[in-house]
């Protein structure tokens, strides 16, 4: 009897021999099959990953499988998907789960942790469909359609050249819809100061403009009109009037003074010429007028032809001030806050005169009279 139950503790010792290292044998291959299995369904882990991190996370992503690579709904369509500025990876997913677009929150976060791509949510405007899987959606989220762009206008733009800077901004604006609209305004909601202006030129406040993407060309001037009106306030009107223009005039030689005025500080003065020369019936003898006349210069690729000749000088246009008393009839660009308070503030000064100085620093020499204005000629 005693040496049967020696033989049976043998056996048992045996047994547990095995089981143990059949145990052994099996963290072993769970331990190398259950990372493999899942790089082969979900790709590479993220380097950054520890060994335990790896082997819970491709363990978890193994048993969600399902929820990761098979669609919500095959015959889905994209629909708009926004991630906001600073939401956490976490509020994402939940969203999307919510939305329809994934099966599992959590199993989509584990994934975007496993993969290294939670690091690299992009905040944007995203078109995602529920046709995709959850593993081909975490791609989709790093490159965002940003929803807002910026789009800039420059002082002392002609409405053409806003145009121009429209096909490289991400708006669906054409520069041909845009001259439409700035010539014929009526379908563009503006505001109540400019209902009765008839072209947008001069109106189209200067700025750097934060957009959404789908604005059209009636929301754009919408916006820059909306922003002149805002810049042009009461007190400016005022100031306006009592100097015995409209607003539109006072828009018009503000125009001239942005063109003219190469250093914003020098614009009360240059603004105090133009206001001498008008009242004393003079013509304004502005340049910028002659440019705005002669248009788009293919040779050297500008709307503002610099040198101009004397021939041009004569072109034949009610814009061209060399020809013409008084204002153009309409803004030459579409001026900025210093040009638009010199319009409304000019300095008080003697000058009827000005050419720009001989050192290239912008500036101007005035004179009073004629032969001290030919004196101040460059040699």
């Amino acid at each position: 009897m005693a040496r049967s139950a020696g033989g049976t503790t043998r056996l048992l010792m045996v047994v547990l021999l095995i089981i143990s290292c059949a145990a052994l044998l099996l963290g072993i291959w769970l331990v190398e099959s259950v990372p493999s299995r899942a790089a082969q369904v979900f790709g590479p882990p993220a380097p950054t990953l520890g060994l335990t991190q790896r082997w819970n996370l491709s363990l978890r992503l193994l048993l969600a499988q399902d929820a990761l690579t098979r669609p919500v709904d095959p015959d889905g369509v994209e629909r708009k998907f926004t991630v906001e500025l600073g939401e956490a990876v976490d509020a994402v997913a939940f969203r999307m789960e919510d939305e329809g677009l994934i099966r599992s929150s959590e199993a989509f976060r584990n994934f975007l942790i496993y993969a290294g791509l939670d690091t690299g949510l992009q905040a944007g405007e995203y078109q995602l469909s529920p046709a995709w899987s959850a593993v081909e959606l975490a791609y989709r989220l790093q490159d965002a359609t940003p929803t807002q762009i910026p789009f800039v206008v420059l002082a002392g733009w002609r409405a053409e050249e806003i145009a121009a800077a429209l096909p490289t901004s991400g708006l669906a604006i054409t520069p041909d819809a845009f001259m439409r609209a700035v010539k014929r305004p009526a379908q563009v909601k503006l505001p109540e100061e400019l209902r009765g202006v008839k072209r947008l030129e001069g109106f189209l406040y200067p700025g750097t403009y934060e957009l959404k993407r789908d604005t059209d060309v009636n929301g754009l001037l919408a916006l820059l009109t909306e922003e002149f009106a805002a810049q042009t306030d009461a007190d400016w009107r005022a100031a306006v009037e009592a100097r015995g223009l409209t607003m539109e005039e006072a828009v018009i030689l503000a125009s001239i003074i942005e063109r003219e005025a190469v250093v914003d500080e020098e614009a009360p003065l240059i603004a105090s010429v133009f206001h001498n020369r008008l009242q004393a019936g003079m013509r304004l003898d502005s340049d910028p007028t002659v440019q705005y006349a002669l248009g788009w210069q293919e040779a050297a690729q500008t709307w503002w032809k610099n040198p101009l000749t004397l021939d041009d000088l004569q072109a034949e246009s009610l814009y061209n001030t060399y020809r013409n008393a008084g204002l153009p009839p309409g803004p030459i660009c579409n001026p900025g806050q210093p040009a638009l308070q010199a319009a409304a503030y000019p300095a008080e000064s003697p000058y009827y005169y000005f050419r720009a100085r001989c050192d290239g620093s912008g500036r101007h020499a005035f004179a009073v009279t004629f032969d001290e204005h030919l004196q101040n000629a460059c040699p």
